[in-house]
């Protein structure tokens, strides 16, 4: 679990950086801000400050030296998370107090588990990932970079997710099965075979077709 280190940046004040910062303050964060593109116009998100935007995050009177991508789209935010990691920054993942976590799992930087998430033995999630309320990950799956697993999805064990896919609201995935990256799964979508990469699936059994 990510300790507190000093002051947080947050980059993308909308509605999943809310929900990141109210789970940073759980851990122990007090001072938290944001960056966003629609700055300075947008000065608040909720109750915290918005405080410049992304091309002010190497500024030399920014003195927050850890921070985190919250914005929701899986390739921005996972390209804003390597951008972080490039320029030094210190990136923590955050697991909400709520969350089950194995000690056998790997949890990456940049990514958050939300609150009623379950990962299991042996799983290893990637970075920049985002595992929604409730969402709930087996035993030894593998979960790339930037991918989203949204509230209420379920995998089930030895789960292979490639970069970016996106895992609709409800859906679940049969056990051993390989996702692609770059996909799209439907809410509710049952998936029981293989999808490749840059396909959308959708229904129950899911069925694919290509681009996301």
């Amino acid at each position: 679990m990510a300790q507190p280190e000093g002051p947080l940046l947050l980059l993308g004040a909308g509605g999943h950086g809310r929900v990141v910062a109210e789970i940073a303050e759980a851990l122990g964060w007090n001072d938290i801000a944001f960056l966003d593109r629609l700055w300075p116009e947008r000065r608040i998100n909720l109750v915290w400050r918005v405080i410049g935007t992304v091309d002010d995050l190497n500024s030399p009177t920014e003195t927050r030296k850890t921070a985190f991508a919250t914005i929701g789209s899986n390739r921005p935010r996972l390209e804003l998370h390597r951008r972080l990691v490039e320029n030094g920054f210190a990136v923590p993942h955050f697991i909400h107090p709520s969350a089950t976590i194995s000690r056998y799992a790997v949890i990456g930087r940049g990514t958050v588990v939300m609150p009623g998430a379950v990962v299991n033995a042996g799983a290893r999630i990637g970075e920049a990932v985002i595992v929604n309320t409730g969402a709930s990950i087996d035993h030894d799956c593998r979960i790339g970079d930037g991918v989203h697993i949204s509230p209420g999805a379920h995998l089930a064990g030895q789960v292979a997710v490639g970069e970016r896919t996106w895992i609709g609201i409800g859906a679940v995935v049969r056990e051993s099965v390989t996702v692609g990256k770059d996909v799209m799964i439907g809410a509710g979508a049952a998936v029981v075979m293989d999808i490749g990469d840059s396909q959308t699936a959708t229904g129950v059994p899911a069925r694919t077709r290509t681009g996301t």
